[in-house]
Parts: structure tokens; sequence; C-alpha cells
């Protein structure tokens, strides 16, 4: 999995880099097929937001969360990419083909 981390108006310290990538391993025992990961931590006044875009295979999977610290944004954004990636996971596993529902048995 490659990662790219961009700070806009925050510097990316390595306690930062090392907590983001701690957290994305998490994503990765859920879905093992991540191409890449594109993480932008921004700070605007009191808004700390962290947004990520992760390319697995078949499709792009975006997030994004702002709080007032900037652990609790990516705890957040963490949580919401793992969400959508079991999704997206389940999708593909569960995917018929025909696109009707299996007829009940009488």
């Amino acid at each position: 999995m490659q990662m790219s981390l961009t700070g806009h108006h925050v510097d990316i310290t390595d306690a930062l880099k090392g907590y983001v990538e701690n957290k994305f391993e998490r994503l990765s025992r859920h879905f093992d097929q991540v191409i890449n990961v594109h993480v932008i931590l921004s700070v605007a006044k009191l808004r700390q937001k962290a947004e990520a875009t992760i390319h697995v295979n078949g499709a792009s999977v975006f997030a994004d969360a702002v709080e007032e610290d900037m652990y609790a944004a990516i705890d957040e954004l963490i949580d919401k990419l793992d969400r959508q990636i079991k999704k997206h996971k389940e999708k593909k596993v569960n995917h018929r083909g025909s696109g009707q529902p299996e007829p009940e048995p009488e």
C-alpha cells in the first residue's frame, strides 16, 4: 500500500505521520486490496480537517472529517473509511450479477 500524506497550513510531524500510518494499518487488515492512499490534513482557524482518498481494486473511496483536534479528526476519518471499505467488500463478495433478487423456495 502506497501512502502519501499532505498538510495544508499544518506541519506533518513524525508523531502525526506515525499515528496516521498506524491507523491505516487497521484498514489493510479488513481489506487487503488497497492500492494507494492519499491523506490531506488541513487547519483553518479552529477546524482541523482530515480527508483521504483510497484507491482499491475496482473503486475509489473518499471520506473526510472535521474536529477541533487533529487526532480526533483522524480517528473519525478512519471509522468512516472502515465502514465504506467493509460495505465495498460486501458488495464485491455478494454480487450475483443478475441484478434480480433470489426467488424464495416454496
